[in-house]
């Protein structure tokens, strides 16, 4: 299954990176999925149509849940939203500090339904002082983050195109180590560096895509352009060189005035405005130096930014929903279709669908076999003989379990639904 990476305009991209690791996010659409499901040889046709309903019922109720989800991240996210267009109520720094630490942990719970891995300091310091290819020199002050959390998905290895002098221009194509998401949320403390449009009030979350590993650092708050020697040295040595070039032509000026009077102190005073024009043009220099690096890193954050602030939530939500669903299917469908009477063990399943991805959407995926079953256990879809077996309830009986457990969002004192293993294949 190929993974398009995307450039900024004027780059190529090879559209096949390969996984540095197993991950667990399944990155097939949850339709898609049901129909390759459906579509099995060992499914007859006549069943087919019982499974695409048991699998909207299962959907339905997981989009339920994550709806509840939702409110709560929103409620939680609407006294620290930059983008509010609502008022929220005053609360004590105290009061604020725990509803902060609230939210973090909420968000912790989200990235982790929707696979991302939390990056440590260190792979975070691991981008600083360096730049890509493509990138930038950054200098970052942590000191200005009360608390900074980066998570990471999608950990390839991308291909790009780049072109060097001393390869006399021609294109070659080399490794990139890329994120292909990345998820960053942070609250920023009162500091020298922190910028005018930012404060200390807010939490910002941010989701980007196809970052390589070492310009991580461009799209954090308070990053600083740090110009390489060259940059620095097409500023300084002309500085330097004007420098020098007005102290001799003062030297000169004066004994020019000396010897030569009013024509010479002409003469001199044309020779001052050429220096001083040197220095104008090595001050614009720097400033067009400066506007170079600004505009590149507009650029990449213009065509690799997904979403902004709540919007991210949205977004989030909707990939763990989605990655739920996929889980319960593959999961329910093995242990119906395949597993038999006598069932599977959780190393067995788990096997059995990785083999399937694999063969089946070349997907090489680490699959979490144990968060599926706790999935379809908490509904009662699934049992656990007393030898560590698992086994699946009939199609007819699971979906009837679902529309109960559907009914009993809305009236909780309907009875529950018995044991799946009483009604196991």
């Amino acid at each position: 299954m190929t993974v398009e990476i995307q450039a900024p305009e004027g780059e190529s991209i090879s559209e096949r990176p390969a996984h540095w690791r197993k991950e667990n996010y399944i990155p097939v659409r949850k339709a898609e999925l049901v129909e390759l499901l459906a579509s099995q040889a060992e499914l007859p046709a006549e069943e087919r149509s019982d499974f695409r309903q048991f699998c909207r019922l299962l959907e339905s109720i997981y989009h339920h849940e994550y709806r509840a989800q939702l409110e709560a991240l929103k409620n939680a996210y609407a006294p620290f939203d930059p983008d509010s267009d609502t008022q929220s109520s005053a609360v004590s720094p105290p009061a604020q500090a725990g509803q902060v630490d609230a939210l973090f942990d909420k968000f912790v719970w989200l990235l982790e339904r929707a696979n991302f891995v939390r990056l440590s300091r260190a792979d975070i310091s691991a981008a600083l002082g360096a730049a890509s290819e493509w990138g930038l020199k950054l200098t970052i002050d942590f000191e200005l983050f009360e608390r900074l959390e980066v998570f990471a998905r999608g950990d390839v290895v991308g291909r790009r195109e780049r072109r060097r002098w001393r390869n006399l221009m021609r294109a070659e194509e080399v490794d990139v180590p890329i994120y292909q998401r990345l998820v960053i949320i942070c609250r920023l403390r009162e500091h020298p560096h922190l910028d005018a449009r930012s404060s200390p009030h807010h939490v910002y979350i941010k989701t980007f895509k196809n970052i390589p590993k070492i310009d991580l650092d461009m799209l954090l708050p308070g990053s600083r352009i740090k110009m390489s020697l060259f940059d620095q040295g097409k500023i300084f040595l002309p500085t330097v060189s004007g420098l020098v070039i007005t102290g001799w032509k003062l030297f000169q000026g004066a004994v020019v005035v000396a010897v030569a009077g009013f024509y010479g102190l002409l003469t001199y005073l044309g020779l001052m405005a050429g220096t001083l024009g040197y220095g104008v043009k090595s001050f614009f220099g720097y400033l067009r130096t400066q506007q170079k690096y600004q505009l590149n890193l507009t650029r990449s954050l213009y065509y690799q930014n997904l979403d902004n602030n709540a919007g991210v939530l949205f977004r989030l939500l909707d990939e763990a929903e989605e990655q739920e669903c996929r889980e319960a299917f593959l999961a329910y469908y093995f242990l119906w279709r395949r597993a038999g009477s006598e069932g599977w063990t959780s190393e067995e399943l788990d096997r059995e669908i990785e083999a399937f991805l694999l063969r089946e959407a070349e997907l090489n995926i680490d699959f979490e076999v144990g968060d599926a079953l706790a999935k379809l256990r908490r509904l009662q879809l699934i049992a656990q003989t007393p030898d560590g077996r698992w086994r699946a309830a009939t199609i007819e009986q699971a979906s009837s379990d679902l529309k109960q457990s559907w009914n009993r969002l809305f009236n909780p004192d309907l009875p529950a639904a018995p044991d799946a293993a009483a009604n196991a294949a």
